[in-house]
């Protein structure tokens, strides 16, 4: 069942995925309790799940609680991002190869549909899929088998398939499927989340530091809830992760959190400059729609040496187009 924890903002909502903390859904209002609704339905069945929502607003996170809590979390949690992956080896490493298929890579290979069986495979970024490989995928989840490249041979699916993307497809290859859809908003609109996900990082983050977590400063609990949060969820924790390392076992501040527009305590160029390469990073692919041939041209950068960048903060390409 949901528990209900008392915090500095009131009433959060935790809802338990497995054993490990870090698999909590967090927040505190209606809509994360919709959202813990609608997984809990997906986890008690084993239609496909199909989740969208803007860059880093935690769709793997969801996708891996409803594994968590289905009759799945004993098997393989297998992700593939379409996104880190070029379009010639996409087949590959979703439905997997026969030998010598692949120049290249010459040897028989296992593909996430294969490995994530008995479990669940999840496949973000799938508006990347080229729309013959989205119909293939949809065919397999729908007659319950699939082939490999080079292999004319049908292959059992045993695994529950979820896709994410931060929209999907017109038409949508999944909607003549029965399927579970999940959509999840921006940071900024649901902001009674902001200080409940926060207290969690924290929590999460000291651990990983091995010292026990002080809180925020009133200031730095004001930074937060006023703070845009362009790069919502994922932003947040980082966010967090890197104040834990500046203030140690001290309340955590606003200017720790670099969100401070003044003061004594200034954070380290390193942790600027992360920050800031995130920030820049999600803006310009905002601008130029994922585009990355036209971002690293705006930005002053050879494309090589810009996707070096985008693949240092994390940030999903694939999320913008």
């Amino acid at each position: 069942m949901t528990r209900e924890t008392g915090s500095e903002s009131g009433t959060t909502i935790e809802r338990p995925s497995g054993r490990r903390r870090s698999d909590r859904i967090v927040g505190g209002g209606r809509i994360t309790q919709d959202i813990i609704d609608l997984s809990m339905a997906a986890a008690g069945s084993e239609r496909p799940v199909c989740i969208s929502g803007p860059q880093g607003s935690g769709k793997e996170h969801i996708a891996r609680a409803i594994h968590a809590w289905s009759n799945r979390s004993g098997g393989p949690f297998v992700v593939v991002s379409c996104s880190t992956v070029s379009e010639s080896l996409l087949a590959r490493e979703v439905f997997g190869c026969a030998e010598s298929v692949h120049s290249l890579m010459p040897d028989e290979y296992a593909g996430a549909l294969a490995r994530s069986a008995g479990g669940t495979a999840l496949i973000t970024g799938v508006d990347r899929l080229p729309g013959a490989l989205l119909q293939s995928l949809a065919k397999a989840v729908s007659d319950g088998r699939f082939q490999r490249e080079g292999d004319g041979a049908a292959i059992p699916l045993r695994a529950r398939v979820a896709v994410a993307a931060t929209s999907f497809p017109e038409p949508f290859a999944f909607e003549e499927i029965a399927h579970h859809r999940i959509s999840l908003l921006p940071l900024d609109t649901r902001r009674e989340d902001i200080l409940p996900l926060a207290a969690h990082f924290l929590r999460l983050a000291a651990d990983e530091a091995g010292i026990v977590p002080v809180g925020f400063t009133a200031d730095a609990r004001n930074a937060l809830v006023a703070e845009p949060w362009t790069g919502n969820v994922r932003e947040l924790a980082e966010r967090v992760r890197q104040a834990v390392k500046l203030a140690g076992n001290g309340a955590i501040s606003a200017e720790a959190l670099l969100l401070a527009a003044d003061g004594d305590n200034v954070p380290s160029f390193k942790d600027a400059k992360r920050a800031f390469e995130t920030r820049y990073v999600v803006g310009l692919l905002r601008r130029c729609s994922g585009n990355i041939s036209r971002a690293a041209r705006l930005a002053k950068k050879d494309r090589k040496d810009f996707y070096d960048v985008i693949r240092r903060t994390g940030v999903d390409p694939s999320e913008f187009r």
